[in-house]
């Protein structure tokens, strides 16, 4: 009976199971105690001007997810468990903590955006995982060993704080990364990946467990950096593996394409912020109300419709991409993504001109240029009447 009970518990799908489960059993215990100790020593978010939301909420969800992923992925010591996840663990920590400070305290960008880089260097200079190959795409195979540590530092960079850049309304960042999890662990299962999947699958449980209170209406919590910076890094993380996992015979040969469809909500609404923002006459890291679920909740979607209707979109195209993957190639892969990215364009410019929504910072912005305007009018007009009297 024992032995068999052993055998089944080595089964790598129920390990997953049961790690995905575990880890949303804690973090739905976890975050209620969270919620109680934010409230008691007053570490609550305010509402601001950018802000979707109008009450003080706790920060701190981040910590259920990190302890809710690190303890799934402990029940176990999986197969193929290798330097690389050590390395992923050790990031995860420093950024868990690097996150907590920022929640608390806050700390300066340019800290936080030098612990990314020092976890993001762990994996990719520690563990060798580096995007070396482009899969033909634009022409390019092989890249050169320093440009692929510098091109995958920049990649872990932008795609974790792309991730920060949509938690912005309820469900929304914890529903994409639910999404992203569960695709790249069920490739990483399936491919005898175990300890990737385990990761995932404990990922997928916390972030199930962290969306219940986020939705709530009466003990609501947020992830805060700790939970994106956490999130956006192992999804990262999952993304390139895959993409690396991806050479010889049986490689998915628009791998990259489809890791960038997998994540193509946060990526897409990035790029278009910040092209938004440059065309405006701004730098792209000033914080504004342009994102795509900021334009969606001004044309009346809950926070809960809004968060559907981008997990659908990355559902759908998800599927799309998985059912042409043999029928095209990398370069088609590529045109069909930069036409859906003018696709979305194109839609968020109608969707703004629909209810005629104006991001109330980059309208504070125009007013303060209009203002500046008048005032050298009149103060031209008062040297030129000077002049007149003067004569």
């Amino acid at each position: 009976m024992i032995t068999a009970l052993r055998q089944f518990l080595n089964e790598s799908f129920v390990q997953v199971i049961i790690s995905l489960i575990a880890a949303c059993w804690l973090t739905v215990e976890a975050i209620p105690v969270i919620i109680n100790i934010s409230r008691l020593r007053n570490l609550m978010a305010e509402p601001e001007a950018r802000s979707a939301h109008s009450n003080r909420t706790p920060t701190l969800g981040g910590i259920a997810i990190f302890a809710g992923t690190m303890i799934g992925y402990f029940l176990w010591l999986p197969d193929g468990e290798t330097h690389l996840h050590h390395l992923a663990i050790a990031g995860i920590v420093i950024l868990f903590f690097t996150g907590v400070k920022d929640d608390i305290l806050v700390i300066a960008p340019m800290k936080k955006m030098l612990a990314q880089i020092f976890a993001s260097s762990l994996v990719i200079i520690g563990a060798d995982l580096r995007i070396n190959d482009l899969f033909g795409i634009l022409g390019i195979h092989q890249i050169p060993y320093l440009i692929s540590i510098l091109l995958t530092v920049f990649i872990f960079i932008a795609l974790t704080n792309a991730i920060n850049l949509i938690d912005g309304i309820d469900g929304l960042a914890g529903g994409i990364g639910l999404i992203a999890s569960m695709i790249f662990g069920s490739w990483f299962l399936l491919n005898g990946q175990n300890a990737l999947a385990i990761m995932a699958a404990s990922l997928s449980g916390s972030l199930l467990g962290f969306i219940r209170f986020n939705f709530s209406k009466t003990s609501k919590i947020f992830m805060g950096d700790t939970g994106s910076l956490i999130l956006g890094f192992v999804l990262t993380l999952f993304a390139v593996k895959f993409i690396h996992l991806n050479t010889g015979a049986n490689a998915i040969l628009d791998a990259p394409i489809l890791a960038i469809v997998v994540l193509i909500v946060p990526i897409f609404d990035t790029l278009r912020v910040f092209i938004v923002r440059i065309m405006n006459g701004r730098s792209p890291f000033t914080p504004d109300k342009n994102h795509t679920h900021h334009i969606l909740i001004a044309q009346g979607l809950s926070h809960f419709q809004a968060t559907c209707v981008l997990c659908g979109l990355t559902l759908f195209l998800t599927c799309f991409f998985l059912l042409i993957r043999n029928s095209v190639t990398a370069n088609e892969g590529l045109l069909i993504l930069v036409a859906l990215f003018g696709v979305y364009n194109y839609v968020s410019y109608r969707l703004i001109k629909r209810v005629q929504y104006t991001d109330p910072s980059l309208a504070a912005l125009l007013q303060k240029k209009q203002q500046k305007r008048e005032a050298k009018a009149r103060l031209k007009n008062i040297k030129r009447l000077k002049k007149v009297f003067d004569n």
